[in-house]
């Protein structure tokens, strides 16, 4: 009887660990879209202004910044800057089709 209430109770558990990992996904999800609003406003800034669609110094900025919040939020830094990359390279490939469309060419 104890045995299937422990089943139980860690089955309870999981029902818990599974609602809050789902909420915070879409969370993720929400904040991801309303990141790339922002990064699609730049991307259009800087077309309209012929900037280059990437800005390296900016990059290199933002991974040592995202790397101590890693750090500070026992999170790997080095999935922190992974899943950075992934991002940064998914914004520079949205502004070179945004500066491709107002007709400048291809830079950095």
């Amino acid at each position: 009887m104890n045995e299937e209430k422990d089943m139980a109770d860690a089955y309870a558990a999981l029902v818990d660990y599974r609602a809050s990992i789902d909420n915070i996904d879409a969370a993720l999800i929400h904040m991801l879209a309303e990141r790339f609003r922002c990064t699609k406003a730049v991307g259009v800034l800087k077309a309209t202004h012929g900037l280059p669609p990437a800005d390296p110094a900016r990059e290199q900025q933002q991974i040592a910044r995202l790397r101590q919040l890693a750090r500070d939020a026992h999170l790997d830094p080095d999935f922190a800057e992974k899943f950075l990359n992934f991002v940064v390279r998914e914004v520079i490939r949205h502004h070179e089709q945004i500066a491709a469309s107002n007709g400048a060419t291809k830079t950095g």
